[in-house]
């Protein structure tokens, strides 16, 4: 694609996703008003419903807009066996602000509706804190260990916290995201936290241990998402808005979530370094599997 192409592609491409946006944020901002002013079970589960259907309306939109590029290409392998009738725990490495539209646009059709674990403080957030409350986000208020030798009265209030947040869940099939990495992949980054990983910074567990901790046996699989940008691996999320982008590789692997990977992540030393060993053996593995990923379409030319 020519400088000049990729130059008119890119503003009309930011204009049509604010426009898609805005269009399917507005609703929920709205459903959120009238949740909060109706305390309602029978209601709130309307809305719940109403608020899916607009974020599968806006990941619909970013599908369209994707299939406006002809030169993008998806190779996905492991979409089988999926069920939109199932919970499950999603954890994917984070390159790029592109991850988040591949994984609506590549799911929206294969499990439920993506919620994100959100931190307590972006609740009180304008407008966007209502939209994640209206669109059922579960909202995680965690301490440290240091915090908690310092006030051991507020000893598993982070858990109860976040197991009331996520009650709602037990009702519904629900997929749970966690970026565990914490951050986009940089290279910068990567030297910062002295990754032991070529493609990957060091995953964190916290996030998921407490999410199995609170929703404990409703998980039915851990889906462990490799994302790789084969072509376009410096600025994915530029290059997808601008129409550069040919190629997104996906490879989708369904993990059991076993009694060991259950226990309390903040107090008990021995299930923390266990639950560490478990999540960073995932990573060796989808370090070199992005490795592979990129040296077969180098070899090939592509």
């Amino acid at each position: 694609m020519t400088r000049i192409l990729a130059a008119i592609t890119l503003p009309l491409s930011i204009v049509l996703t604010i426009l898609v946006t805005i269009v399917c944020s507005v609703p929920i901002i709205v459903a959120g008003m009238v949740k909060l002013l109706l305390p309602v079970p029978c209601i709130w589960r309307k809305v719940s419903i109403f608020c899916n259907f607009m974020m599968y309306c806006w990941c619909a939109g970013l599908a369209a807009l994707l299939r406006l590029n002809p030169h993008l290409q998806w190779d996905v392998e492991g979409l089988e066996g999926l069920s939109k009738k199932n919970w499950y725990l999603l954890i994917c490495n984070h390159r790029s602000w592109a991850d988040i539209v591949v994984l609506c646009v590549l799911f929206r059709k294969h499990i439920p509706m993506n919620k994100y674990f959100l931190k307590q403080q972006l609740a009180w957030v304008p407008f966007i804190g209502l939209a994640c409350w209206a669109l059922d986000m579960p909202f995680m208020k965690r301490y440290s260990r240091s915090y908690l030798l310092r006030h051991p009265d507020r000893r598993g209030k982070d858990v109860e916290t976040t197991r009331r947040s996520c009650e709602k869940f037990r009702r519904y099939p629900t997929t749970i995201v966690n970026f565990v990495e914490g951050s986009r992949f940089t290279h910068e980054k990567r030297q910062q936290t002295h990754s032991p990983y070529q493609h990957l910074l060091p995953p964190k567990a916290a996030g998921i241990a407490m999410a199995i901790n609170v929703l404990g046996s409703q998980f039915d699989k851990l889906l462990n998402i490799t994302l790789c940008y084969p072509n376009n691996d410096r600025h994915p999320f530029y290059d997808m808005l601008s129409g550069r982008l040919t190629r997104i590789v996906v490879r989708v692997q369904l993990e059991p979530i076993n009694e060991e990977l259950h226990g309390d992540y903040v107090n008990d030393k021995t299930f923390k370094r266990r639950f560490q060993r478990w999540l960073n053996t995932l990573w060796d593995k989808k370090d070199i599997q992005i490795e592979e990923i990129k040296t077969s379409y180098k070899n090939a030319g592509q």
